[in-house]
């Protein structure tokens, strides 16, 4: 429950901090393409999200848009298409982190780092865990 309700605030946290008309769920997109790699299938992505192919297509559409990514074919078999981060769209995700960085500050202040101890790397694990599971589903 605590996670839950910390992902709602930092996500609201985010979204006040984005541009007008951009959520949450385009920074995630922008972060996974430049944390994990680009050039990923829509339906990669999907799947990765856990989202329908449908939301992500009406994602990834609104970023085209705003010149954050753009859309090839997939060299691998020509029919589907990949997705590519474009310079804008890498900016794009520096600044939005970089717009966090006195929230961040505040929330260091508040709630040293020392004050969770093993918890990054306990919940990395659980990450890992949930992460394979979703992969055999």
């Amino acid at each position: 429950n605590e996670i839950a309700i910390i992902a709602q605030l930092s996500g609201a946290l985010m979204e006040a901090r984005l541009p007008a008309g951009f959520l949450v769920s385009h920074y995630g997109v922008l972060s996974h393409l430049d944390r994990v790699r680009d050039g990923r299938t829509p339906l990669d992505l999907a799947r990765a999200f856990q989202v329908p192919k449908t939301t992500m297509t009406h994602t990834l559409a609104g970023l085209e848009r705003a010149g954050l990514v753009r859309m090839a074919p997939n060299p691998d078999d020509g029919r589907s298409k990949c997705v590519w981060l474009t310079e804008a769209g890498r900016a794009f995700r520096v600044e939005a982190v970089t717009a966090l960085l006195p929230d961040m500050a505040e929330l260091e202040a508040a709630f040293p780092l020392e004050k969770l101890g093993d918890a990054p790397e306990a919940l990395a694990a659980l990450r890992a865990v949930m992460d394979a599971m979703r992969d055999r589903a």
